[in-house]
C-alpha cells in the first residue's frame, strides 16, 4: 500500500495551478460533506425503532476512517474530527432547515463537481480519480495534510 506521502505526491501532480487549488479548498470539503449528507438521507431499515439511530453515513464512514488511519494516525484522527464536524452540521441541518438534507446535499454536490471540473480545465489535467478511485478519498486528506503541517503535526508514518 502507498504511504500518505506517495498518495499526496501523486495527487499533487494534477493540482499545481493556484486557481485549481483554491477551488479544491472550497469544493472538496463540501463534496465530502455532501456525500455523507446524501447517505444520511437514505432511509435505514428499522430506523423508527430508536431515536437518533444509526444511519448509512455512519456505517460508510467506518471503512473510510479505517483507510485514513491506515495512512497515518494523525490523518485518521484529523479526518475523524472532520467527519464528526460534518455529522454535527448534517444533524443541525436536519433539525433546522425546512428543505430536505438530500436536496441541499445533491445541489451542492453537483455544483461543487462542476466547479472541480472547471478547476481541472484551468489546470489542463484530468482529475486524479480517473487514474485511481482511491483519489476520491485522498483529496480531503491532502487538504488536511496542509493544515497538519501548518501546526507542526507529521503524517508520513503509517499505523503498523
Amino acid at each position: 500500500m502507498k504511504s500518505a506521502q506517495q498518495w499526496f505526491d501523486d495527487y499533487a501532480i494534477s493540482h499545481q495551478n493556484p486557481v485549481n487549488k483554491l477551488i479544491h479548498w472550497i469544493a472538496v470539503p463540501l463534496i465530502y460533506a455532501c456525500v455523507f449528507g446524501l447517505l444520511w438521507s437514505i432511509p435505514m431499515p428499522f430506523a423508527g425503532l430508536a431515536e437518533n439511530s444509526i444511519n448509512w453515513a455512519m456505517l460508510v464512514c467506518l471503512p473510510v476512517l479505517i483507510f485514513y488511519f491506515s495512512l497515518s494516525f494523525s490523518l485518521g484522527a484529523g479526518m475523524t474530527l472532520v467527519t464528526a464536524l460534518v455529522f454535527t452540521l448534517l444533524r443541525w441541518h436536519e433539525l433546522h432547515i425546512e428543505w430536505g438534507l438530500w436536496l441541499s446535499s445533491l445541489v451542492v454536490f453537483v455544483l461543487m463537481w462542476v466547479l472541480q471540473f472547471i478547476g481541472h480545465h484551468i489546470e489542463g489535467k484530468k482529475p486524479s480519480f480517473f487514474q485511481d478511485l482511491c483519489f476520491l478519498l485522498i483529496g480531503p486528506a491532502w487538504l488536511l495534510s496542509f493544515i497538519l503541517q501548518a501546526v507542526g503535526i507529521r503524517y508520513q508514518k503509517r499505523c503498523d
